[in-house]
């Protein structure tokens, strides 16, 4: 494979494109027994539609937070989230989807009644709630599997169910928490290659926190880096390889590159 790609380069705020995401000013402190930490401080982010966005840093530097107030499940310090331009103040499943670290399906449940489940709390009819199951189930590769439970259903499956339930009620973000992260590296590899390929799809804004620098490379438009306690961001690396990404690149001397770029960062943090 031939590549034609420029050197290594911080992305700069999108200013020719409108905001899908816009954190302004958060600062989060919490209290432990040993009095106040300071988590996350001044961040300020803005992420412009259909981008594929990673973050990463060091452990504890607050970025499952960060990613958890994106998604109203936590309450910053200070600062607001705004999404498409209405502020976040609590879950908001018609416009934000959220996949787990672990998938959290209901094991008395199936595979298709575990996607479905969040369109019945909204009520949706049966027949129609099942038929958007049975469909994304079939997009993640789990045709076939729709009447499994859990416990017949491997780490990966589980993983994917739990993508498509993200993807039931279809919204305009997918906020992801380290969702390969317990699976082993062939699994993660054909999961990311399955996400990138319902992701050209749909192009729904994706914020995807991994500890995964290849992954993040990888998987990612752009690769925002947050330093140690307190978090703050430390640069914003595009990721300017071709897509459709193939497992060839990672051998190229540019994503090596790019990684080395991202971990030097990070590195300088211990």
């Amino acid at each position: 494979m031939s590549l034609d790609l420029a050197a290594p380069r911080r992305a700069e705020a999108m200013t020719s494109q409108p905001s899908e995401i816009e954190v302004s000013g958060i600062t989060h402190r919490y209290q432990t027994g040993r009095g106040e930490v300071l988590a996350l401080r001044n961040i300020n982010l803005s992420i412009a539609p259909g981008r594929f966005v990673g973050l990463v840093g060091p452990s504890g530097c607050g970025k499952s937070s960060l990613l958890m107030m994106m998604a109203g499940l936590v309450k910053p310090s200070e600062g607001n989230i705004t999404v498409r331009g209405s502020p976040i103040n609590g879950p908001a499943p018609d416009r934000i989807g959220v996949v787990f670290q672990e998938a959290s399906l209901l094991p008395w449940r199936t595979a298709q009644e575990n996607v479905a489940f969040p369109l019945k709390l909204r009520g949706v009819k049966r027949a129609e709630r099942e038929a958007k199951a049975e469909e994304l189930l079939h997009l993640v590769g789990l045709k076939g599997f729709e009447k499994r439970h859990p416990h017949e259903l491997s780490g990966g499956m589980k993983q994917r169910v739990a993508i498509a339930r993200g993807f039931c009620q279809d919204p305009p973000v997918l906020l992801m928490d380290e969702p390969f992260a317990a699976l082993d590296e062939q699994t993660r590899m054909t999961l990311g290659d399955e996400l990138l390929r319902i992701w050209e799809q749909h192009r729904k804004t994706v914020v995807f926190v991994t500890h995964g620098l290849t992954e993040a490379v990888y998987l990612c438009d752009e690769v925002i880096v947050l330093s140690g306690r307190p978090g703050e961001v430390l640069a914003r690396i595009e990721i300017d390889l071709p897509r459709p990404r193939t497992w060839e690149m990672m051998a190229t001397e540019h994503f090596g590159r790019l990684r080395e770029q991202i971990w030097s960062l990070i590195r300088r943090q211990s």
